[in-house]
């Protein structure tokens, strides 16, 4: 049963100011075991994956009151003092690709005298070959939090696969499962994600960003409804747009090794993280994630028994184009090591635009990260 410890949360109100709303397709999860349900959320999926890489699903059959959970688990985590967080903080682990545990915020100058402001709290996947310390609110609560993460995997991350199966009309709907399964040795993790409130010269300094446009590395993100608006997405037409929060909703994207092994068919979502509009500006931002990645042995080559892609000749990718056919777990090393790489102040202008220097954004020789202005 629930702890009576931890006090429930209470999500803060939404936004009142008018801003340009994102339209994105909602699936409704409860239509996944009728008949014919899921050759019919396939088809309302098939251009949100091509084009928008964003989408929202609903009766996902996981209740409110588990995800407040963990929103209050996460609350309760923050709440410690820093002292005790940073027990939990690795630098030379994290430095090296190993992102599970806590990262405080405040590592990096983004611009001089403006710091960044995010914490990170990552749990991995319960699969045997991620035995961490944890701090002990969360070690007293670790059976519901693994199963929530057991619950999120299989009643929303294979769900999704086996839509994006039919999709790519491969006749084995179970073949992309396969290459997730939760007890095989992958970087799925749950996130409890703080950020903290800027003043408004802080925000100005920062181009009105708490983080720039950036993509994911891995198969898909699920965001659990987050009510202070800040997530933007890049539309097709070129336009940066708020993702609206949706009652009893999951904001999926799509990441980089779903759109590899799809040879870019699937498109990784372009997303950013905007200062919240003023009526929730001075509040801060708490968020609880599921990162869904392959498995650590995955080769992320693009899949070759796939009517759709080889209908459109998509058989190559970023990766194969160098000559190089990176497993998942090298891809999520060296490009968690590019994220976590202590870089100089960057050039920051007062809308927005982030430029790096060329060898911050390396991952590997002949493949840098892309920051999206």
């Amino acid at each position: 049963m629930p702890s009576a410890t931890i006090p429930p949360y209470q999500q803060v109100p939404e936004t009142k100011e008018n801003l340009e709303w994102a339209e994105l397709v909602t699936l409704d999860l409860s239509q996944f075991e009728k008949t014919g349900g899921k050759q019919k959320l396939a088809a309302q999926l098939e251009h949100a994956v091509h084009h928008v890489g964003f989408f929202y699903v609903k009766n996902f059959d996981v209740s409110q009151e588990e995800v407040d959970r963990q929103f209050a688990l996460g609350r309760e985590f923050y709440d410690l003092p820093r002292e005790e967080k940073l027990k939990y903080h690795n630098g030379d682990a994290v430095a090296k690709g190993d992102y599970n545990g806590y990262r405080p915020d405040g590592q990096r100058e983004i611009v001089a005298g403006t710091k960044d402001n995010v914490q990170v709290y990552n749990i991995p996947k319960f699969d045997g070959f991620h035995k961490r310390t944890q701090p002990a609110i969360l070690q007293e609560h670790i059976d519901e939090i693994e199963k929530f993460s057991r619950d999120i995997h299989e009643k929303v991350v294979l769900k999704l696969l086996r839509i994006f199966a039919v999709v790519l009309e491969l006749e084995d709907e179970e073949q992309l499962i396969k290459d997730h399964a939760y007890d095989d040795r992958s970087e799925d993790h749950l996130r409890y994600m703080h950020y903290k409130a800027r003043t408004p010269e802080e925000n100005e300094k920062a181009g009105a960003l708490y983080a720039p446009g950036h993509t994911d590395l891995g198969t898909i993100t699920l965001l659990f409804r987050q009510p202070v608006a800040a997530l933007q997405i890049l539309n097709s037409e070129n336009q940066w747009k708020w993702v609206q929060p949706q009652d009893a909703t999951i904001t999926v994207n799509i990441g980089d090794a779903l759109s590899a092994l799809t040879g870019g068919y699937f498109k990784s979502s372009i997303h950013r993280v905007h200062a919240p509009p003023k009526d929730q500006a001075h509040i801060d931002r708490l968020g609880v994630l599921y990162f869904a990645r392959p498995n650590n042995h995955v080769i992320l080559d693009p899949i070759s028994n796939s009517p759709v892609l080889n209908r459109l000749d998509l058989k190559a990718n970023d990766f194969t184009a160098l000559g190089n056919r990176l497993t998942v777990e090298e891809w999520v090393k060296v490009r968690q090591m590019q994220q976590q790489r202590r870089v100089k102040p960057v050039e920051v202008t007062r809308d927005g635009k982030y430029t790096y220097a060329p060898k911050d954004l390396e991952i590997i020789p002949g493949l840098k990260a892309k920051i999206y202005n």
